[in-house]
């Protein structure tokens, strides 16, 4: 089967001015970008607009949807054609049969639940191998979560790693990147990867550097320490020579305004001195995580069962009231930098506390007669932990300057359970629309380069990220003069304008001549297999 579309504006991935003509594919397979392209079987007619590769998502959440749905179309619709999963250090293997029930907990309020799933898929090597039998309608990469790899090591205690348990985790990490791992990821406010030391990211690092593979990384701190935190993250990289990926950059709380250039001047220095760091961002102010992120890191050790119980006990309780209300040095408070007036309820587990979902903390409180902390502490405790939420932390010149940086990348880090932020189903048009045609951030090619040429390099993704002959044919077509976000804060599940064709391995998914009842094209994608 050949495609052929014609009267294009081309934009190649690589940043080069935009040039008209056609892009042919056959077979899944790009196989002329330029003027006079050979016929084809099928015709699309660009009418004058964009011709891109497909986007590339660096920071994704659907590692459990995905084995149940293989089209994601809030990603589809957007334009994502390639999806890395695996992130913040928890994700879906490796999994030990003994660890299971606890994990399912800790995993719900990022990724969901489900009980149609066995869950007995093990390591990263059957959990790709699971996504290649149920099929993909994007492309899937993975990164080896180091909340995973530490709970098969060490399981779930709040501990140092020994030497023992040091060379236990290498060992563990080295089996997924042999299986085809993209990278290392770690989430340093989450269980179990905040009980982790400078020395245990070291000894991770170096084998990730041995294989040429990122360490992706939700930092220590993106507010009241974010300094102090950028500088451990850097040493890390001198000392082990391994490439940074900082997810999701940002700094949270208006009030740490004051450390936005000296942040800048971290990464200038880091490029200076030779260090490879790369960055994402979703062009949001606020962001989206698990509710459970609120509370201090002690009242997680051992795992959500754990937690439940602490949540239960009145003592354990009035101390996390305490801490969150008083602060634990070199910890992120979401409460101190969103306010509980600023963090939202997106996601419950049970329909019993549906009525909560879109409330702010302020509002769940006085559905419930208490005061927000303590509403939010119940619902936590009934909901088992499974709750999500948005907080506003930022601020919007700062979204501006990092998009604006050479390091950065463009990225979703979508949620998709509840009632969503809406970067689930926005954040690539939302550049398009927002800031490049409205507000001329940058210019067109330099943003779609960001969205496909320059994350394709950053993961190491073969063939992909470019309209090249030789390339696998992912492939957006969109109008520059329309495309934008549509989702709000309290309707987010609208799709976008502009994103008017979305082809994957030469597969039309989304466009005029798209199937009702299209087939997975998506593939899951080794390095280095």
């Amino acid at each position: 089967m050949s495609i052929r579309i014609e009267n294009a504006r081309i934009i190649d991935g690589t940043g080069s001015p935009a040039i008209p003509g056609c892009v042919r594919v056959e077979d899944g397979v790009i196989t002329h970008v330029g003027p006079n392209a050979p016929e084809a079987d099928q015709t699309i007619d660009a009418q004058g607009r964009v011709v891109c590769p497909g986007f590339i998502d660096t920071h994704s959440h659907s590692d459990l949807v995905v084995m149940e749905d293989p089209f994601i179309w809030p990603k589809i619709r957007q334009g994502v054609t390639t999806e890395i999963l695996g992130q913040d250090g928890i994700s879906m293997a490796p999994l030990p049969k003994r660890h299971i029930p606890a994990w399912r907990k800790n995993l719900s309020g990022l990724e969901g639940e489900s009980e149609t799933l066995d869950w007995t898929w093990e390591t990263t090597d059957g959990y790709l191998a699971r996504l290649e039998q149920s099929g993909a309608g994007t492309n899937l990469c993975y990164l080896a979560p180091h909340g995973n790899v530490r709970m098969e090591a060490m399981g779930l205690d709040d501990r140092q790693a020994n030497p023992g348990d040091l060379k236990l985790l290498q060992a563990v990490l080295r089996r997924e990147l042999e299986a085809g791992a993209f990278g290392l990821s770690t989430g340093l406010i989450y269980p179990p990867c905040t009980y982790a030391d400078k020395a245990e990211m070291e000894a991770l690092c170096s084998v990730a550097a041995e294989f040429g593979r990122p360490l992706v990384i939700h930092q220590r701190s993106e507010a009241d320490t974010i300094l102090e935190s950028m500088a451990e993250v850097l040493d890390i990289a001198r000392n082990t020579g391994v490439h940074v990926h900082f997810s999701h950059f940002k700094i949270c709380g208006k009030y740490n305004a004051d450390k936005f250039e000296p942040v800048l001047g971290l990464l200038d220095r880091a490029a200076d001195q030779g260090l490879r760091v790369t960055i994402d961002q979703y062009p949001y102010v606020a962001g989206s995580t698990m509710l459970g992120a609120i509370l201090p890191p002690w009242a997680h050790a051992g795992g959500t069962d754990k937690l439940l119980e602490r949540l239960a006990d009145e003592n354990s309780r009035a101390r996390m009231l305490r801490d969150i209300r008083q602060g634990i040095p070199g910890w992120d408070n979401f409460v101190a930098f969103a306010g509980v007036d600023g963090i939202f309820v997106t996601s419950t587990r049970t329909k019993a506390n549906a009525d909560a979902i879109g409330k702010t903390l302020v509002q769940l409180g006085e559905m419930r007669g208490k005061p927000p902390l303590e509403a939010a502490l119940d619902l936590l405790l009934q909901e088992e932990n499974a709750v999500g939420m948005v907080d506003f932390y930022g601020l919007e010149e700062h979204v501006k300057a990092i998009m604006a940086r050479p390091e950065m990348n463009v990225c979703t880090d979508g949620l998709l359970g509840g009632t969503p932020h809406p970067r689930t189903y926005g954040a690539f048009p939302r550049v398009l629309g927002k800031y490049v045609r409205e507000e001329q951030v940058m210019p067109l090619e330099t943003a779609i380069r960001k969205m496909t040429g320059k994350p394709a390099e950053t993961f190491h993704i073969e063939k992909r990220g470019l309209l090249k002959p030789g390339y696998h044919a992912d492939i957006v077509l969109l109008a520059p003069d329309t495309v934008r976000d549509k989702g709000t804060y309290t309707e987010p599940r609208q799709h976008p304008t502009g994103i008017d064709l979305v082809m994957v391995n030469g597969a039309v998914l989304h466009g005029p001549t798209a199937p009702d009842t299209p087939t997975p094209s998506g593939h899951v994608l080794r390095l280095g297999r």
